[in-house]
């Protein structure tokens, strides 16, 4: 199928029931599906929106395009959870249907207010002419799950461009706040622009947040302000950083910031520390988080990155989710782990030995013994040539996850290669979730964490050292939630 633009942008309705459900079928029966990671129903998906708790459950939409493994008429899908790990499926909830939205429902939050869910998100419309006009809108969604009442808000002030998206809606005493990401017109340079409301109907600006870093690149998508352990982390998207300012191998980042406080009417950071990457692997951006009411606060990314193509897109589906995480705060550092309720899904589960077949549906957890070096192959054939590598050395402190030998390529011009760094002569606890073609890493209780896809033939089921190594752990087949 050739990818016009007129194809990308056909209206729902236009589309026959037939294609859909051969859509549908492709997307669940490729061998490289995930089985316990949100992943498309059909077509592509990209980044996690409205995360949040309403009604009892936690909610969680993702923008879907599901007509191909492109990027074309984008809508909200909506899941639900009690546990933040099994997720069920409300289908349709934001469907691009007004003037403000005419191409594409964009990335936005959602926030429980007076028993309903308030969505705040970024309606993509082009004019006669292509010229893009980004309206935020608001809308609300009942107990029933029905969105109504789509408003404009506000659209990009002069200042800046058609570039200005992803809001966050947040609250602070009696005041709204949303934060935006923005590209000025005069530097073309990346922002987050910050703005008021009483009432969420009447908004104003009030400026560019200041992180104390002056260049960000052209710019910033997908920001979010959250509090964790008694300080502000900034989660954000910076497009065209330059590597002198915080390194990074991916097309584009997912970075984080820890500050001590934040001033939103002066729009700055309070004592802003340095940027981290948020993970060290290879494919997470649009990280969304939230502060729950159980005073935890979680995070989810998708697993995927802009103008980056795909092996699926060939059996026309893109994309996935990562599991939730949960935030905390230990020595300056952010720490990720996962939810407890992960542990829920394992099931038949065995001591690792020397030589493991594993399928690739688990999760192992295994500490290797300080003072050795080597290698881990994960999702590999008999004889160790093909599959997922890890070179760890506990000596020097480093793990290098290398997906060079795993299949089918992947964005090799950005490195085939990821490396996260640990204390020095101590013993390595590592977290390994497998799921087809999605590897997630957590390194000794989420102080780093390494996200990828991998593509690699699915008979490939061995876990195994490639040398004598000094080490303990278990091995769980993992249930499918959807």
């Amino acid at each position: 199928m050739e990818w016009t633009r007129e194809k990308r942008y056909l209206p729902y309705s236009k589309w026959d029931a037939d294609t859909l459900l051969h859509l549908q079928a492709q997307a669940a029966n490729s061998p490289y599906q995930m089985h316990y990671h949100l992943h498309p129903i059909s077509g592509l998906i990209n980044d996690p929106n409205g995360f949040s708790y309403f009604n009892g459950e936690y909610h969680l939409f993702y923008q879907s395009y599901p007509f191909g493994a492109v990027h074309g008429l984008k809508s909200w899908v909506h899941f639900k959870s009690s546990d933040l790990v099994n997720w069920e499926s409300l289908g349709l909830a934001v469907e691009p249907d007004t003037m403000a939205d005419s191409h594409g429902a964009y990335s936005g939050s959602a926030r429980e207010i007076d028993g309903k869910l308030f969505l705040m998100y970024t309606g993509n419309h082009r004019d006669e002419n292509w010229v893009r006009i980004p309206y935020q809108v608001g809308a609300w969604m009942d107990k029933n799950g029905k969105v109504a009442d789509k408003t404009i808000l506000f659209k990009n002030p002069d200042h800046i461009t058609e570039h200005f998206r992803d809001p966050q809606i947040l609250k602070q005493n009696d005041t709204y706040y949303a934060i935006l990401g923005a590209q000025d017109k005069a530097e073309k340079h990346g922002h987050i622009d910050v703005w008021k409301s009483k009432d969420l109907k009447n908004w104003e600006e009030l400026g560019f947040l200041d992180m104390g870093t002056d260049d960000l690149g052209y710019m910033i998508e997908c920001p979010n302000i959250v509090r964790v352990d008694g300080h502000v982390v900034v989660i954000f998207c910076p497009q065209g950083l330059d590597k002198k300012i915080a390194d990074y191998d991916d097309i584009y980042p997912n970075m984080y910031i820890i500050a001590d406080d934040i001033d939103f009417e002066n729009h700055k950071l309070i004592n802003p520390g340095k940027l981290h990457n948020l993970d060290k692997g290879f494919d997470v951006y649009a990280t969304q988080a939230f502060n729950a009411p159980n005073g935890k606060v979680y995070e989810i990314s998708w697993v995927g990155l802009p103008d980056t193509t795909y092996p699926t897109d060939n059996e026309n589906w893109a994309n996935c989710l990562s599991q939730v995480k949960e935030l905390s705060i230990k020595d300056g550092k952010l720490m990720q782990k996962p939810v407890s309720a992960m542990q829920e899904l394992r099931y038949n589960e065995k001591e690792i030995s020397d030589e493991n077949k594993a399928s690739q549906q688990y999760e192992a957890e295994l500490t290797i013994k300080a003072g050795q070096k080597g290698s881990l192959y994960l999702a590999a054939n008999d004889n160790l040539t093909s599959g997922l590598k890890l070179d760890f050395d506990t000596e020097n402190g480093t793990l290098i996850l290398n997906r060079s030998n795993a299949g089918q390529k992947v964005s090799v011009d950005y490195g085939e290669t990821r490396q996260a760094n640990f204390e020095a002569n101590t013993d390595l606890k590592l977290n390994i979730f497998i799921d087809h073609s999605l590897i997630e890493i957590f390194v000794n209780d989420g102080e780093e964490v390494l996200t990828g896809r991998y593509f690699a033939d699915q008979n490939n089921t061995k876990l195994a050292f490639a040398q004598k190594t000094h080490y303990n752990g278990k091995l769980w087949q993992m249930k499918t939630i959807l």
